[in-house]
C-alpha cells in the first residue's frame, strides 16, 4: 500500500536551563527540536523583510550579526571584505570591533530598525539570537565612548591589567581569559562598573524583542575558579550575564530559562567546555571539523561522528557544518560546495540532539569566490530555502521524542538517521547515484520521499530504493 507523506509546520519551543534547545516533557524521550538560521551580515531591515521565509523554512531561530556600535573602518564601507587598492571599502568584522553596547551601528541598522526586525519575528513565531561580544573592545581602543569608560570607572579601569598583552600560550587559563587575542584588547568583564553597563544593553535587546544570544569568544571569560586579574575581584561575569546575581541592583531582564543563550567555546585542551555548559549551551567546534571531513571524503567512515567530541551533554551543544569563522577568517570551509554543507545540515537536523545551526553564504558565492555579491546587510544566498533544509527542519519538529538510531551503507556513502519508527533520513554525500538496503523500523510498505518524490521499500526490517548524488530523502507521516 502507498503510503502518503507530509511535512508539519510545526514552530519548536525551547526550554533552556538544564536542556538548551530541547524540550523534555513527562513519559517522552529528551530531544532538541529547534534549529538556527545564521542570517551573517544581513541587514536588520533584510532579516525583517525575510521573516515569512525563514519562518516557512522551518527555522525556529534567527541568529543576528553584533548589534552594538562598532568602529568605523574602510571609511565606512559596505563590503564584506575588500583588498588594498579596491575601489569599494569595508570587511565585515568591524561589527565585531565594539566601541560602546548600544544598539545599532552603521553596518547592520538602527535600534529603530533591530526593534521592527524582532517585531516581525514575534509576527511569524520566530526567536531572534543576537550576537554579543563583552570580551573586548575595537583594536583601536582609543575609540571608546567616554560613557563607556565612564561606567567602568575610567579607561584604565575598562580592561584587564593583562589586557594588552597579546596571548601565546592559548591553553593556560589566565592568558586565555585576560590576554589580548588578535590586536582585540581584553575587557575587565569582572568591573560591576561595565556589567551594570553591558547588561542595561543586554536587557535592551531584550526589551526590543530578542529571545536568545550567542556569546562570542565564551572561552576567553573567565569562569568563577579560574585564576584572576588583578584588577577582578570575583569572576562573576558568567553569574551575572546569565540572571543569577545581580549587580549595582540591576539583573537580566527575562528568566535565562527563558531563553537561548549559548556560548563560543571554541575546543582544545583546558577549554572546560562541560564547566561552560553549566552556565549556557556551548558550539560543538570539533564534531563540525569531523562532519566536514566526512564530507570531503565522501565516507561516513572517514571519521567518528557517533561520538559528539563534547565533554558537555549533547543536549547542551549547538552543532553546525561551518560558522562564520571557518567560512570568513581561514575559508576552513569555504571550499565545500553547497549541496556538500545542506548534506551535512540535514545529518545534523536529523539527529536527536543538539541544535543546528545554518550558516547563510553570501549571496552570489561560488568556491572560486567566497565573497559573492560582497555587501553587508544583503541577504545570504537561496541555501536557507533549498527543499531539502526546508523538509529537514520540519522532519526534526516531527520528530519530537523520537530515539535516533544511525546506520550508513557499507562504502560509507549513505548516512541514514532513523528516528524511533516514525521517519527515516537518507543522506547520499557522494556524486554518484547509490542503491540502499539498510536497517529500519519503519512499518512493511512503499514509502515516497517528501523532497524528490523518489520511492523506497520496506520489508523485513530493511528499507531499499536508489537515492540520488548528493541529495537527501525525507520519509515521514502519520
Amino acid at each position: 500500500m502507498m503510503k502518503n507523506f507530509l511535512l508539519f509546520p510545526t514552530v519548536g519551543i525551547m526550554i533552556a536551563g538544564s536542556v538548551i534547545g530541547c524540550k523534555p516533557e513527562t513519559n517522552e524521550v529528551p530531544t532538541c527540536d529547534g534549529a538556527i538560521l545564521h542570517a551573517w551580515s544581513w541587514s536588520f531591515d533584510t532579516i525583517a523583510a525575510n521573516m515569512k521565509a525563514i519562518a516557512n523554512a522551518g527555522f525556529d531561530y534567527v541568529q543576528t550579526s553584533p548589534a552594538n556600535t562598532c568602529f568605523i573602518g574602510e571609511q565606512g564601507g559596505m563590503a564584506l571584505f575588500s583588498e588594498d587598492g579596491d575601489s569599494v571599502k569595508g570587511k565585515w568584522y568591524y561589527y565585531y570591533q565594539p566601541i560602546d553596547w548600544k544598539i545599532g551601528n552603521h553596518l547592520l541598522g538602527t535600534r529603530q530598525q533591530f526593534k521592527n526586525m524582532c517585531d516581525s519575528a514575534v509576527k511569524y513565531g520566530v526567536k531572534v539570537i543576537v550576537d554579543v561580544l563583552p570580551n573586548h573592545t575595537a583594536v583601536d581602543h582609543s575609540a571608546v565612548t567616554a560613557a563607556l569608560d565612564s561606567a567602568a570607572g575610567g579607561h584604565d579601569k575598562l580592561f584587564h591589567a593583562n589586557g594588552f598583552n597579546n596571548i601565546h600560550q592559548w591553553n593556560d587559563r589566565y592568558e586565555c581569559t585576560t590576554g589580548m587575542m588578535g590586536g582585540l584588547p581584553d575587557v575587565n568583564t569582572e568591573n560591576p562598573g561595565f556589567q551594570h553597563y553591558y547588561l542595561q544593553y543586554v536587557n535592551d535587546l531584550l526589551a526590543c524583542g530578542a529571545r536568545g544570544f550567542r556569546y562570542d569568544t565564551a572561552k576567553h571569560i573567565g569562569l568563577p575558579d579560574d585564576p584572576r586579574d588583578s584588577l577582578s575581584e570575583r569572576n562573576n561575569f558568567w553569574d551575572i550575564a546569565t540572571g543569577r546575581e545581580s549587580v549595582q541592583g540591576l539583573s537580566l531582564a527575562m528568566p535565562a530559562d527563558s531563553l537561548f543563550i549559548y556560548g563560543e567555546v571554541l575546543q582544545d585542551k583546558n577549554v572546560r567546555e562541560a564547566d561552560y555548559a553549566e552556565y549556557m549551551g556551548v558550539t560543538a567546534s570539533n564534531y563540525g571539523h569531523a562532519l566536514r571531513h566526512v564530507l570531503s571524503e565522501g565516507n561516513y567512515f572517514a571519521d567518528s561522528l557517533a561520538q559528539w567530541m563534547n565533554p558537555a551533554p549533547p543536549a547542551r551543544l549547538v552543532t553546525w557544518v561551518e560558522s562564520h569563522d571557518t567560512y570568513a577568517n581561514e575559508h576552513e570551509s569555504a571550499d565545500l560546495e553547497d549541496d556538500q554543507i545542506r548534506q551535512g545540515y540535514v545529518f545534523l537536523v536529523a539527529r536527536q540532539y543538539g541544535t543546528p545551526l545554518f550558516f547563510s553564504r553570501p549571496m552570489g558565492s561560488t568556491r572560486q569566490n567566497y565573497w559573492g555579491n560582497n555587501r553587508i546587510g544583503a541577504r545570504g544566498n537561496d541555501e536557507f530555502f533549498n527543499p531539502e533544509v526546508v523538509a529537514a527542519n520540519h522532519f526534526r519538529h516531527a520528530m519530537h521524542g523520537q530515539s535516533e538510531q544511525i546506520s550508513a551503507t557499507d562504502n560509507g556513502a549513505v548516512i541514514a538517521v532513523e528516528r524511533g519508527n516514525k521517519g527515516i533520513i537518507l543522506i547520499n554525500i557522494s556524486d554518484e547515484p547509490q542503491q540502499v538496503n539498510l536497517p529500519t523500523s519503519l512499518a512493511k510498505g512503499t514509502y515516497t520521499d517528501n523532497v524528490h518524490g523518489l520511492g523506497f521499500n520496506v520489508s523485513d526490517g530493511l528499507i531499499s530504493g536508489t537515492i540520488l548524488s548528493m541529495s537527501s530523502c525525507i520519509i515521514y507521516g502519520n
